[in-house]
């Protein structure tokens, strides 16, 4: 462990700012960068996004998106996908109540985006208030952005940014949001921290939105999860239940469908999960601690490239339901005044059959001799 760093401050009101390897102190350790641009014109005016890159993996953090990741890139990979809303959209030009909750979508085209952190999942009523499809976070401009850079190797490089959602008489929550990376990495983390600032014990949700498109999502590419069940979301999810792992082409009037995974996780309640292209040569494999992210759900949607070709891989407290309804199935967590609660993800790009293999076989040996139970029904809760 580090025992010491430094700290830049990013100057959120500058036009654009650099950090170099020369000003971080690590010239000849670090072989790339830390820009922070704005972005002018239409939807997108006025809108930051820093790109970071650490000499072998660039990505883009957008901090007046609450800190979500655009894109990343690594090697002849990109992890990402081709939204119909090409724009990196200011909050502004977001209104989250239209279209009867799905707001959201106006924004949506980012590789991972936090979901919540009151409430996340589908819209709809909770007790009379009406619920906008996966919560506000991601539409909340981050304050306090800085870069932290350890002294010591492997010179883990931070960017933090707090996430603050505050509502009058209803939450009062910040989010410390970090991702990193050290140089030469072919991956970046993630390592969160929420706070309850108010004086009551109250309830939260977070989805951890990641979605992939072209080169990984394509026909016969592959999910791989230690899992002990999986259950269709819908109906319409559990006519494909036996084919759940492996994905179609481009298809015209796909819709989408969705399956609730329970994962397995070794001793120290870390789990790892893997999207795998058809050849099996390229892939990324995500690693999470199921201690806060108890649940995953895997989003399939693969519609025309026109509409939105994508998958989504989602650690999350818990299912994308309405909270009304994640909560009679007690998977809505509370945390106390002044309690917080830590979230861990880790992504890695996976650039040959080599790596890919290895995953393989370490899922296989989470998975062990324990069973796993897969659901033909929907797990669509009946009607109060």
């Amino acid at each position: 462990m580090s025992t010491s760093s430094k700290t830049f401050t990013v100057p959120l009101d500058e036009e654009n700012w650099i950090l170099t390897p020369v000003e971080a102190g690590l010239d000849g350790t670090w072989l790339g960068s830390i820009q922070m641009r704005t972005l002018h014109g239409g939807r997108q005016e006025g809108v930051k996004v820093i790109d970071v890159d650490n000499g072998v993996t660039t990505f883009s953090v957008v901090p007046t998106r609450g800190m979500s990741v655009h894109s990343v890139h690594c090697g002849d990979v990109t992890l990402g996908w081709e939204s119909p809303v090409t724009d990196i959209v200011h909050p502004a030009y977001i209104n989250l109540d239209s279209r009867g909750g799905l707001g959201w979508l106006d924004g949506f085209n980012e590789w991972m985006v936090r979901c919540g952190t009151e409430f996340a999942g589908h819209p709809g009523d909770d007790n009379g208030h009406m619920l906008n499809l996966h919560g506000k976070a991601g539409n909340i401009p981050a304050s306090a952005v800085e870069v932290v850079i350890d002294n010591d190797a492997p010179h883990r490089i931070r960017l933090r940014g707090l996430v603050e959602e505050k509502t009058f008489k209803f939450v009062n929550y910040e989010l410390l949001t970090e991702v990193s990376t050290t140089p030469g990495e072919a991956g970046l983390h993630f390592s969160d921290v929420l706070r309850n600032l108010g004086a009551y014990e109250t309830e939260y949700q977070i989805i951890y939105h990641t979605n992939f498109g072209a080169p990984l999502l394509g026909e016969n590419a592959t999910f791989l999860a230690p899992f002990k069940t999986v259950t269709p979301f819908d109906d319409y999810a559990a006519k494909d239940i036996g084919s759940w792992t492996r994905y179609l082409g481009p298809t015209r009037e796909y819709g989408e469908q969705v399956y609730c995974v329970e994962p397995y996780a070794d001793a120290n309640n870390q789990t790892l999960v893997m999207l795998r292209n058809a050849d099996g040569d390229r892939g990324a494999a995500m690693r999470f601690d199921t201690t806060t992210l108890p649940y995953f759900t895997l989003w399939k949607n693969t519609d025309t490239l026109e509409e939105g070709y994508v998958t989504g891989l989602e650690p999350a407290t818990g299912f994308p339901y309405n909270r009304s309804i994640e909560r009679r199935f007690n998977r809505v967590p509370r945390i106390g005044s002044g309690e917080t609660r830590s979230f861990s993800m880790s992504v890695s790009v996976l650039s040959d059959s080599a790596a890919i293999k290895a995953t393989e076989a370490e899922i296989s040996a989470l998975q062990a001799d324990r069973p796993s139970q897969i659901n033909s029904v929907s797990a669509t809760p009946p009607s109060d």
